[in-house]
């Protein structure tokens, strides 16, 4: 009776488990759209509407209102002496730190790669690397200045790819671009002019072109890898992010992303990818389309600044644009 009972106990695990033995690995897998948020040009002066410390704790208290418990904060840490502003720019740094989030390097002063000679361009990521190594929540990550990885200059492109790599730092690819530095330029441009900002406007603008960038990207990247990767959203430390953050990751969950960490983002392979294109800046998805012979655009419109400083014009300014 008892072997009875045990062989029957037996079957019903083995009835139990066949379900998942029978899995087909090789058929296609829930859609997960993953994305991770990083704000560059830490720290940065005023803006259009906040001082730099009302932006900080703005976007402190927006992070962990939404549940996003890391960002990536991008730092040029040559700007806290050249704006004077040491003392408030470091505090918030570190809360920004002691709030989960993490630093990684976007070089000492912002220089154009173009503009500089491949070993200076490597002595200022390393004058970074050595104010963020002393740093708590430090990440071993370089971000390229203006998205610029040597244009058509391949052989300083290899040159800083291999130096990177000899530093143990990782490039720090960003997928989706809104160029929400340009929005928040026109921003300031509007108020030194006097002109009457629509700030309902201004916000959906920015999430309406954020939440496009992402979709359109994630197709591309589909169409590219056959699969949806981890994304990185590329933004800054503007007052715009602080002000709309909260309604951006509204929008994005509600069109079905999911707000990962930035340590996670980074682990999908394809942030160890270095694509062989003609010309080497933009964002990782773009190069990856271009390498794999994608066709059809590969930029999202909006980055094209003619076409982003119409809409702002017309929808936040309500200006006739010709």
């Amino acid at each position: 009776m008892i072997r009875l009972l045990l062989f029957i106990v037996a079957l019903m695990f083995v009835v139990r488990a066949e379900p998942i033995a029978t899995v087909d690995a090789s058929a296609p897998q829930e859609h997960r759209k993953l994305i991770a948020l990083s704000f560059d040009d830490v720290p940065r002066m005023r803006g259009a509407f906040l001082t730099p410390q009302e932006r900080g704790e703005r976007l402190i208290a927006v992070l962990k209102e939404k549940q996003v418990d890391q960002a990536a904060f991008f730092l040029n840490p040559g700007q806290l002496t050249e704006y004077g502003d040491t003392k408030g720019a470091t505090q918030r740094i570190k809360d920004y730190v002691a709030a989960g989030h993490v630093l990684a390097n976007h070089s000492f002063t912002h220089p154009r790669l173009a503009n500089i000679s491949a070993a200076d361009y490597l002595s200022n990521i390393d004058a970074a690397e050595i104010w963020l190594s002393r740093q708590p929540g430090h990440r071993p990550w370089f971000r390229y200045p203006f998205l610029n990885e040597g244009g058509k200059d391949m052989a300083k492109r290899d040159v800083i790819r291999a130096g990177l790599k000899a530093r143990g730092l990782l490039n720090a690819y960003v997928t989706v671009d809104g160029s929400d530095w340009n929005m928040e330029d026109q921003a300031l441009r509007a108020v030194k002019a006097g002109k009457k900002i629509d700030m309902d406007a201004l916000r959906a603008l920015y999430v309406e072109t954020h939440v496009q960038s992402a979709d359109f990207t994630d197709a591309m990247m589909v169409r590219t890898l056959g699969r949806s990767p981890a994304h990185m959203l590329l933004l800054h430390e503007t007052d715009m992010a602080a002000l709309f953050l909260g309604d951006l990751i509204d929008a994005l969950r509600k069109d079905g992303w999911e707000i990962i960490s930035a340590d996670g983002a980074f682990a999908d392979p394809i942030y160890r990818m270095a694509p062989e294109t003609p010309y080497a800046a933009g964002t990782l998805a773009e190069a990856l389309a271009w390498e794999k012979g994608i066709t059809g655009p590969r930029w999202y419109e909006r980055n094209n600044t003619r076409i982003a400083n119409a809409l702002f014009a017309e929808r936040v300014l309500h200006e006739k644009v010709p």
